[in-house]
């Protein structure tokens, strides 16, 4: 899935990725499943976390921050290893243990969101510290790159005639692509991908001291949360998953599900922002769709110049409606920002949708640092590369996807493809196709995910599905309740936007009564929509 923002500071905040486990051998260390030997990892589950006061001039004084130390490379746990960036909140109340939170993604880093929305979670302080930490290749661990563009040169790959008339061209742009991002991300793109920041995240849960992980996790936070249960069973405690992704279908299929979701997002606001004079496109709804696909086409083929001698394209702005409409409270922010764009040629206002939250003069040619050098430390904040979301985002999704179509394939099929998803959206489908070929040139992802993340014997986990999600479609709620099996508890949201933690009393309660008390809702249980929920402030 995409990476989410976070609807109360929309310059500030990113989307979050967060990990889970892996076993191994040694006195009090976790094991597999898996009958086969394991590499010993007991120095790193043995390691303890210094904490601190975080660094930089507006992070929270309560929150502290320390780093815990993974393998690169879980088979050769002498072959490398990386530092893993942390940051908690210490408990209030009464403590039974840590935990861990991921704000969805994959591709954000989770110090710098927990830092800027720590007032939601303060109530779950009652009971534990709260805890979140950049996953491997993303924030300061190990962060990584694709250069000066977050596609590596290939975001019109789908989005133009042009890739119709000359299907060869689109694979040579494809392989470069993939190329750019491994020159500029360092060995961590070898070892990246939900298994292994699942493997990651049973450390961190062995190093804060907890037998077993209590969690929360959002959109791709619930593909995290799968993996770990179905790779450390016996460690599962409290955990709760809102907004629930796919375990089994393709990218492919993933794609066309997100550009129509996001397509009624955006006749949503369109309908919205109509009614109101200061709207950039007009009074009529249907005129409103249409200028808003022109401005994408136009921009396309002619790029806004931005402040700092960058190029802000059509493709760039689908990238910020599709962070934007995840929140209806977003809008009258987005609607400004369209407004700026339209009228002003000023791109500064949809950038920072487009970029998670990020300041970033220019995108195409501002000031992106190079990724660090690959030792594996964390790196400071302000080297962190500026197309680190997306670039963390599209190899952690290739690299949980096996499927990887041939040459042959994309040449043949790229038309009809290309049909499926601009009916679908004619907004976000191209946007969408071409993520999903940006998995050409890369290795074949892992089929663990989808054959081995089933039918899990742990406690009870939370579910939480929204009626409205434009991003992750109630029924992958149903489908992955079913698939993980007797432990999963459905809680059935009727409201509108991407997961209802932040929005609903109701799934707020519900979630911090499971969590703090283990009090579990019944399932297929719900929360109905509330007063003033669907509508805009």
């Amino acid at each position: 899935m995409l990476a989410k923002l976070s609807p109360r500071r929309t310059v500030r905040r990113h989307a979050v990725a967060g990990a889970v486990g892996l076993a191994m051998l040694g006195a009090g260390v976790p094991t597999t499943a898996t009958d086969d030997p394991q590499p010993d990892l007991t120095r790193f589950y043995r390691q303890k976390v210094v904490w601190k006061k975080c660094e930089g001039g507006t992070t929270p004084r309560d929150l502290q921050c320390g780093k815990v130390t993974v393998p690169l490379d879980y088979a050769r746990p002498g072959a490398g290893t990386l530092d893993l960036a942390l940051a908690r909140y210490r408990a209030s109340g009464d403590k039974r243990g840590s935990l861990l939170l991921n704000f969805g993604g994959p591709g954000g880093p989770g110090v710098s969101e927990l830092a800027h929305s720590g007032d939601d979670f303060m109530g779950l302080t009652d009971g534990y510290d709260v805890v979140s930490f950049d996953p491997r290749g993303v924030g300061r661990s190990s962060p990584v790159s694709c250069g000066d563009s977050p596609y590596a040169g290939a975001e019109l790959t789908a989005g133009t005639d042009e890739t119709l008339r000359d299907p060869n061209a689109v694979l040579k742009q494809l392989k470069q692509a993939a190329d750019e991002c491994a020159k500029h991300s360092g060995p961590v793109l070898r070892h990246i991908g939900t298994v292994n920041v699942s493997r990651d995240m049973d450390v961190i849960r062995q190093v804060l001291g907890d037998d077993k992980l209590n969690y929360l996790g959002f959109s791709y936070g619930s593909r995290l949360g799968a993996v770990y249960a179905a790779q450390f069973p016996e460690k599962v405690g409290r955990m709760a998953m809102d907004g629930v992704d796919t375990l089994t279908e393709s990218l492919a299929k993933q794609g066309v599900a997100g550009a129509a979701g996001q397509q009624t997002a955006l006749n949503d606001f369109i309908r919205w922002c109509v009614k109101d004079v200061a709207c950039p496109f007009g009074e009529d709804a249907r005129g409103a769709r249409e200028e808003v696909v022109r401005l994408v086409r136009s921009m396309d083929e002619d790029p806004v110049p931005t402040a700092f001698s960058g190029e802000f394209t059509g493709q760039d702005l689908v990238g910020a409606l599709s962070q934007a409409l995840y929140s209806r409270q977003m809008w009258p922010s987005l609607e400004r920002a369209l407004a700026s764009l339209v009228e002003d040629g000023d791109t500064r206002g949809v950038e920072a949708f487009a970029t998670g939250g990020m300041a970033i003069p220019g995108l195409r040619h501002g000031r992106q640092e190079t990724s660090p050098s690959g030792d594996g430390g964390l790196v400071d904040q302000e080297n962190v590369p500026l197309d680190n979301l997306p670039a963390a985002l599209m190899a952690v999704n290739c690299a949980d996807d096996p499927d990887r179509p041939t040459a042959r394939q994309i040449t043949r099929n790229l038309g009809r493809l290309r049909a499926t998803y601009e009916e679908a959206s004619p907004v976000f489908g191209p946007f969408r196709l071409t993520q999903v070929l940006l998995c050409y040139g890369r290795p074949k992802g892992t089929d663990f995910i989808r054959n081995e993340v089933k039918d899990v014997d742990t406690a009870k986990m939370l579910l939480v599905g929204t009626r409205g999600d434009p991003a992750t479609p109630y029924r992958w709620t149903v489908q992955t309740a079913k698939r993980l099996g007797p432990s999963a508890v459905v809680l059935d949201n009727k409201g509108e936007g991407h997961t209802a933690y932040m929005s609903s009393k109701c799934v707020r309660g519900k979630v911090d009564d499971f969590l703090l008390y283990g009090t579990l809702p019944p399932n297929g249980s719900s929360c109905g929509p509330e007063d003033g929920a669907g509508a805009a402030p």
